[in-house]
């Protein structure tokens, strides 16, 4: 479940009712003259007209529902501690959603069997991992998207995290009302600003989107076909791969290291092969993957399944920086053209873990010379292979993957 967060300054958390209002209605006041004063003059040089400017923000107020802002002045707040892309692995992989994005992804398969071959033989995506991704991103287009774009996009760019990244995308957006690409009452957001059935952040509608259905625009908020060939756009010009696919479940070896994981470890996959790593489905890697390379990913350690990915993987880890949704989508897929069941490996139940915790063992891991990739409290493969590589030095069963147990461990 996505958590909202009132993420206010300390001081203003504190302060009585009425007060609050008054602070609320200063900071209100702030937006205002910082729409006048710093974010029109950067549209203005970005080439956007006044009255677009205008209407983009006529009426437009704060969104203070939105999670991790900070009023100007105030100490900058922490990202929230949970998010759903890295929860426990488990969860992602829900009973629900994973027939829900499957069933309906094969009535959209034979619905748009012809827009889908279409984006398949000018990019090489296959028509599966396009409708995984549309099925993941919008639910096909049933997910309702109600946000003002243009004032949750201000409100981020205002006081959010990272308010530069969000003026950039303002002025993206600006940029696609300007020149007429949505639908008139279409520019609504996810409370992320991203846009349209894809989901693409304005700067790439601006890169990506795309023509699918011959009328001379990429409608990605009402057009299927557009929404079809803009995902399959924005894979191919992320190094996509024609004729490979995305990975494979497989059984490790006991003898086999978990923090071998990692896409800066990879090597052929029949050298995978002849280490003992096997398909869970018993037939053989494929011929053509035989002499490339594959990576091995374990997004929970040895607490469930294993994989050998290749290149495409990481491709759809551009589409979200989450493991677990780039595996989401290629199982998906399977599943919508194959029948694909359950991984064959189950998944342990692990204890749900503030973000904190595991920034602390982070810490303590890297004090020890370990690479973490920081001390974000997001076990990403580097971390879980920290953790595998502490396990073995200090003769430790090696699961590579944070438990409470360990975070005792290393606190020690």
């Amino acid at each position: 479940m996505i958590l909202r967060a009132f993420c206010l300054c300390l001081c203003i958390l504190l302060m009585p009712l009425p007060a609050l209002a008054q602070s609320r209605a200063a900071v209100e006041a702030q937006f205002q003259s910082w729409l006048a004063t710093t974010l029109w003059p950067q549209a203005r040089r970005a080439g956007i007209a006044r009255a677009t400017f205008d209407s983009a923000f006529r009426g437009v107020t704060l969104d203070w529902s939105l999670p991790d802002l900070s009023p100007p002045g105030g100490p900058k707040v922490p990202q929230q501690q949970r998010q759903s892309e890295f929860g426990a692995p488990a969860r992602y992989f829900a009973r629900g959603t994973l027939d829900s994005a499957t069933s309906i992804g094969r009535q959209m398969a034979r619905q748009h069997a012809a827009a889908l071959a279409r984006a398949e033989a000018r990019t090489g995506v296959p028509g599966r991992i396009i409708l995984a991704i549309w099925g993941r991103e919008s639910s096909y287009g049933r997910a309702a998207i109600p946000e003002n774009a243009f004032r949750t996009l201000g409100t981020l760019a205002f006081m959010g995290r990272r308010d530069a990244y969000f003026r950039d995308e303002v002025i993206a957006a600006l940029k696609i009302a300007q020149a007429g690409h949505a639908p008139a009452g279409a520019m609504k957001s996810s409370r992320a600003g991203a846009l349209g059935q894809p989901q693409f952040m304005p700067s790439n509608f601006l890169k990506y989107a795309t023509d699918g259905d011959g009328d001379g625009r990429a409608d990605i908020w009402r057009s299927e076909a557009d929404t079809i060939a803009s995902i399959a756009a924005y894979l191919a010009k992320h190094g996509w791969q024609k004729g490979r696919d995305w990975g494979f479940e497989v059984t490790l070896p006991a003898s086999l290291s978990c923090a071998l994981e990692g896409p800066d470890q990879g090597r052929r996959i029949r050298d995978w092969a002849a280490l003992g790593v096997t398909r869970t489905s018993g037939r053989p890697f494929p011929t053509p993957e035989a002499n490339e390379d594959g990576f091995l990913m374990l997004p929970a350690g040895r607490h469930g399944p294993a994989f050998l990915v290749t290149r495409n993987f990481y491709v759809l880890k551009d589409y979200n920086m989450s493991d677990l949704y780039a595996l989401f989508v290629g199982h998906v897929g399977d599943r919508i053209q194959y029948g694909s069941g359950d991984f064959r490996t189950d998944w342990d139940t692990l204890g749900r873990m503030n973000r904190s915790d595991i920034a602390a063992m982070q810490r303590s891991l890297q004090a020890m010379g370990h690479d973490t990739g920081g001390a974000d409290g997001l076990p990403g493969f580097r971390t879980r292979r920290a953790i595998g590589r502490w396990q073995e030095a200090t003769g430790r069963k090696a699961t590579c993957f944070p438990t409470a147990s360990l975070v005792k461990a290393l606190a020690k």
